[in-house]
């Protein structure tokens, strides 16, 4: 009998071990994450203003959302925090009012937030709760919450209107870079900013599906907004198949209700190919630039490290800022050149990834850039987009797209026993598991 009793502490003695040393394991590994992961807010930008109840949308790429419990390669599940920095990355995310969950793979929250100044961050979980390694985190935004302001409304469209590419058909072959022109019927053109029944503006959507269509359409890549009410627009394209799409906006830019738009037509881009569509000539003569003109980024730096989305603001110095098509003696607008070298001086800058054109006026932009290293140059332009005489323009710098390297210490067996236990607590079912 004191044999069999001595048999069973022992093995109750390597159970536990073996239970301890298995919730070691745990804690120190986490899911790795595959090259180029991000998550982003979906329709929030940096110092946005929204009212106290709004939708906030999250996006992911590069992994799969995948619920909680879940153990799945490349997925995870979104956490939201608010008003908190970064939790311990080899631990599992807290929940409570500054960290909420979204264990069942939503990929959208109505949040009511207090009047005044908060902080979102996004950040992915695995299975368990715990950061991936290296963490998928995206950049800490910062929102004013105006209990005056109203949620945006979308603006009734008259019936029967219609939006249409003018010269351009499905099927269609195009040069690299082409002039595409729109058409509006059954409605009027207004700029952005104008508020005016039965008006708005284009938008030109390149490789990508239909935006939510109760929400400001983004400014990007894919998204070309036409906010002084153009009606044709030179595009360059790179060589091979594409998807266009015309969609019309109020003086918000959110689209009308229902929506005006055109049907997608796909074009075939090659180096040799002629068109139809008609072509600019460039244009004859370059503003001078004053003397010591001068344009730099204010951030990011020469070497310097910084996320896959970004804020890259520019600085100017002995000329003023001026929106395209104002011509102004000793003005010009910003142009932002990514991974490519200068374009020719004597004509127009190219609109395309990688010649961001900035002909509002702006000083910053939100960019996303995949991991790795690439090179930022700006160049200001006239009027017509055309570079100054004598050009002005930064020196090229190169940056690296990443996040910082997370150190990592070491899990103690009162931290393993401390997991286990909110791991036991959360598997019977805490709030927002």
């Amino acid at each position: 009998m004191v044999h069999l009793n001595m048999r069973i502490r022992l093995a109750a003695i390597i159970l536990g071990l073996g239970s301890l040393f298995a919730t070691q394991l745990v804690a120190d590994e986490r899911m790795p994450a595959p090259k180029g992961a991000k998550v982003f807010f979906l329709d929030l930008k940096d110092g946005q203003t929204i009212p106290v109840k709004s939708v906030i949308r999250f996006g992911v790429s590069g992994m799969e959302v995948a619920p909680a419990g879940s153990a799945k390669q490349n997925a995870g599940h979104h956490h939201l925090l608010i008003d908190t920095e970064l939790p311990p990355l080899d631990e599992p995310i807290p929940s409570d009012f500054n960290h909420l969950h979204f264990g069942k793979g939503q990929t959208e929250v109505e949040l009511s937030l207090t009047p005044g100044d908060h902080t979102l961050q996004l950040l992915l979980g695995d299975h368990n709760h715990v950061p991936h390694d290296p963490p998928v985190v995206s950049e800490v935004i910062r929102v004013h919450v105006d209990a005056a302001t109203l949620e945006k409304t979308r603006s009734p469209s008259p019936s029967g209107a219609k939006v249409f590419f003018t010269d351009l058909t499905d099927g269609a072959k195009l040069p690299t870079k082409s002039i595409i022109k729109f058409g509006l019927s059954g409605m009027e053109l207004a700029p952005a900013g104008t508020h005016q029944a039965n008006a708005g503006h284009h938008h030109l959507l390149i490789d990508t599906p239909l935006p939510p269509l109760d929400l400001e359409i983004p400014s990007d890549f894919n998204h070309l907004h036409f906010g002084r009410g153009q009606t044709s627009a030179e595009v360059t394209l790179t060589p091979g198949e594409h998807t266009l799409q015309l969609l019309v906006g109020d003086y918000q830019h959110v689209p009308h209700n229902p929506p005006i738009m055109s049907n997608v037509v796909r074009v075939y881009v090659s180096d040799t190919a002629t068109s139809g569509v008609a072509q600019t000539a460039a244009p004859s003569g370059r503003q001078q630039s004053p003397p010591d003109a001068l344009v730099y980024f204010v951030y990011p730096h020469n070497g310097e490290l910084i996320y896959p989305r970004s804020t890259i603001r520019f600085g100017l110095s002995n000329m003023g800022v001026a929106p395209a098509g104002v011509s102004k003696p000793n003005t010009g607008h910003h142009h932002l050149l990514i991974d490519t070298d200068l374009p020719p001086l004597n004509e127009p800058i190219p609109s395309d990834p990688n010649h961001l054109h900035f002909g509002g006026g702006q000083t910053e932009v939100k960019i996303d850039l995949p991991q790795g290293e690439h090179t930022l140059q700006l160049v200001l332009a006239d009027d017509r987009h055309v570079p100054h005489d004598p050009p002005v323009m930064s020196d090229k710098i190169k940056v690296t797209v990443g996040y910082p390297k997370v150190v990592r210490t070491k899990v103690t067996r009162s931290a393993a026993r401390a997991k286990r236990g909110y791991m036991s607590r959360r598997q019977a079912g805490s709030p927002g598991y």
